[in-house]
């Protein structure tokens, strides 16, 4: 490990967690935009999510700087579900586990704590968020069943089809042993 990721390594514990707020909004388009690997959605986009749907999008910064969001929502037909829409984290934070804080961070968010499924729909050519989700259900001895959801016909030209992936129940209990055997920081609203 050289200098500079012995650095980013030290500084995840100082990562703080809150829920998004509209001014946000750009930096969560730009920081989607700098991931390179999230299809990125217009400016406006992240603005509404920021703004109306602020209380389940989560964003993870350092020094007062965004290095990680998940950009979420509750289905209104399943309330006591989570849709992780998108997850991102800055090129220069990736491969420190900031994802995974985020999602156990985003299940406290006080808005996710009845929620007992986390959802997202995963690219088939999308191996790391592949490994996210399923290492999530393992760290919450729950399942993680993935089954056709938006498949090609649905989808524009070459885009990969995009199964759903429901994690859960999650046991409230054991949600929480999971997060302090990270020893994650505590979100703040």
């Amino acid at each position: 490990m050289n200098e500079t990721e012995t650095s980013y390594q030290q500084n995840v514990e100082a990562l703080q967690y809150r829920c998004a707020r509209p001014e946000d909004g750009i930096a969560v388009w730009k920081l989607v935009q700098a991931s390179g690997t999230l299809e990125a959605n217009t400016a406006y986009f992240y603005l509404i999510f920021c703004s109306d749907f602020a209380q389940t999008c989560l964003i993870a910064e350092y020094e007062g700087k965004p290095v990680g969001v998940i950009v979420g929502y509750h289905p209104p037909k399943e309330t006591d579900t989570a849709f992780c829409w998108q997850i991102g984290v800055h090129p220069d934070w990736r491969g420190l586990g900031v994802a995974s804080r985020l999602l156990m961070q985003w299940l406290q968010l006080p808005a996710n704590r009845a929620v007992r499924y986390v959802t997202a729909t995963v690219a088939t050519d999308n191996e790391p968020s592949d490994r996210l989700f399923r290492s999530l259900a393992r760290r919450l001895n729950v399942n993680c069943d993935v089954k056709p959801h938006f498949t090609e016909s649905l989808l524009e030209p070459g885009h990969a089809p995009e199964p759903l992936y429901r994690i859960g129940p999650v046991d409230r209990s054991r949600e929480q042993d999971a997060e302090e055997s990270m020893q994650s920081a505590r979100v703040r609203v």
